[in-house]
């Protein structure tokens, strides 16, 4: 398992909640709450569960998935450095989606009334809370229009693009996705059937730019993979 980080001692995804904070506010916010390490395939947070505290992804990825008609759907992955759980902390309702820890996950949690009081002592901060929350949604919004627009490839190719620029481990010219993801994760997350994903994979593999093995996608060609989007939306 991962080692427990020092309060200030996080590897913070590009433009994620924590990578936007001032060092000291950082460090602050952080010694508010419980760090710990969660096992692979835990829950941080349960869709509709009535707690209230926030999550601060330290260390690792984790899965936000949501019930529908009795299948979970994948709608994004979250990565060190951000924030899960602010909605039921700052309204108060119950969980809107699940987390789930992908692989060892370092997470400090912060209970609400300490996680409220500081961002109301802290203007700024709250700010970054709210343009996270904005950022999230217009993140759902392309994709819907995504949905529309696009063939199933492009979505498909986009999608993996982006997942292995934040989620990738780099051997040699290859990047492996740390996260596991199945098919039908994949259709979920880019508003496809399941078996029109899988022969969208088919064709990316012919075209020698993933290799796939059971949960596992290491994409060979990450410009080719992201020209996908350039040639057939042109």
């Amino acid at each position: 398992m991962p080692a427990v980080p020092q309060d200030g001692d996080v590897a913070c995804a590009a433009g994620s909640f924590l990578e936007r904070l001032p060092h000291a506010a950082r460090r602050e916010l952080l010694a508010l709450g419980v760090t710990r390490t969660v096992s692979a395939g835990r829950r941080l947070l349960t869709e509709r569960a009535r707690d209230t505290h926030v999550e601060v992804i330290r260390q690792g990825f984790v899965k936000v998935t949501t019930a529908a008609d009795g299948t979970e759907r994948l709608l994004a992955i979250r990565l060190p450095g951000d924030l899960v759980g602010e909605f039921a902390a700052i309204t108060g309702q119950g969980r809107s989606a699940t987390v789930t820890a992908c692989g060892d996950v370092v997470s400090t949690a912060i209970r609400q009334v300490d996680f409220l009081d500081f961002i109301s002592r802290h203007s700024a901060i709250a700010a970054q809370v709210a343009a996270t929350v904005g950022e999230r949604l217009r993140w759902a919004n392309e994709r819907r229009a995504d949905f529309a627009a696009h063939p199933v490839r492009v979505r498909l190719a986009r999608m993996l693009a982006e997942i292995a620029v934040n989620c990738g481990r780099r051997e040699g010219d290859e990047l492996v996705i740390e996260v596991e993801l199945s098919h039908t994760e994949l259709a979920t997350l880019i508003g496809a059937a399941t078996d029109t994903t899988q022969r969208a994979l088919r064709t990316l593999r012919a075209d020698h730019l993933i290799r796939t093995g059971y949960r596992r996608i290491v994409v060979l060609d990450l410009a080719g993979l992201q020209a996908v989007t350039t040639v057939e939306d042109d």
